[in-house]
């Protein structure tokens, strides 16, 4: 009998665009589990390239999703949070955790709000603050070197980095509060690209050649992917392989095509591997 996961997945929704919950689903569905989805705003694009794009905030759908969900006694083997577009979200989300999780949920949390040394445009300053807060609710959490330097009041550095730096930034993180640290952008050369992992005071390390340019939605397809093997067996640089083989392929195939380049990696390609290599 097969143990399907129920898996709580808070993110927008870009209508055109792969990121966020049209990312999220899929993979997490190929992974063979069940997710609900709490879309926190549509857009009609993602924000990277577009202009003139909609925007319609669902944050006064979130407490009445909250309690209608408070009355079905449905348990929930892990929460997934993604861009949330406000302080007040972030609030929000984080006590709709406290009160549907169990003993047993699993919190993971990709604190999307900044890359490249900034902060997204959207977001004041107060913004880290908040998703500080929120961390330290998780089980697991998954920045990139920004949003790790914004977390732990660190200053942000340009890589190549040295170990003692991305080490240092680790341990800041965990003493958030998380068990687990999954840390992305992380390279030692300019040849490598790849993710550390931190727990229990161990670190670890798993890279893959490193492909040049910007491509939209990789960090979503990481994060989703990951926790999509996480969730089947528990073994980090196993998950951590996987995550960032779907990742590199979905960049490889969009490469040879510049034009689409701008809606986000062909991902969906590599599904049926990704299925297989976590069932």
């Amino acid at each position: 009998m097969i143990n399907q996961k129920r898996i709580v997945a808070v993110h927008d929704i870009s209508c055109l665009g792969k990121c966020s919950l049209t990312v999220a689903l899929p993979v997490l569905s190929a992974a063979g589990h069940e997710v609900l989805a709490v879309p926190t705003a549509v857009l009609s694009t993602h924000t990277g390239g577009f202009k003139g794009f909609t925007f319609r905030d669902l944050t006064e759908d979130l407490i009445p999703i909250m309690r209608h969900w408070q009355t079905l006694n449905l348990e929930y083997d892990a929460f997934y949070t993604g861009y949330l577009g406000s302080i007040k979200q972030v609030d929000i989300i984080g006590e709709m955790i406290q009160k549907l999780k169990t003993k047993n949920s699993l919190v993971f949390v990709d604190p999307v709000m900044a890359d490249n040394g900034k902060l997204y445009t959207a977001f004041s300053d107060a913004f880290p603050d908040e998703m500080r807060h929120l961390c330290a609710q998780a089980d697991i959490i998954c920045p990139n070197i920004t949003e790790a330097a914004l977390l732990t009041k660190t200053d942000y550095k340009q890589g190549p980095f040295s170990r003692d730096y991305i080490e240092t930034l680790l341990r800041k993180l965990s003493n958030l509060g998380p068990n687990k640290i999954i840390l992305t952008g992380v390279f030692f050369e300019e040849k490598t690209l790849g993710a550390a992992y931190f727990d229990k005071g161990q670190t670890g390390y798993v890279f893959s050649d490193k492909i040049d340019g910007f491509f939209h939605g990789t960090g979503d397809v990481f994060a989703s992917a990951f926790l999509g093997a996480y969730l089947k067996n528990h073994h980090k640089q196993k998950t951590l392989k996987i995550a960032l083989d779907l990742t590199a392929e979905s960049i490889l195939r969009t490469k040879k095509d510049p034009y689409k380049r701008t809606y986000g990696v062909n991902f969906e390609a590599g599904l049926g591997d990704y299925a297989l290599k976590t069932n």
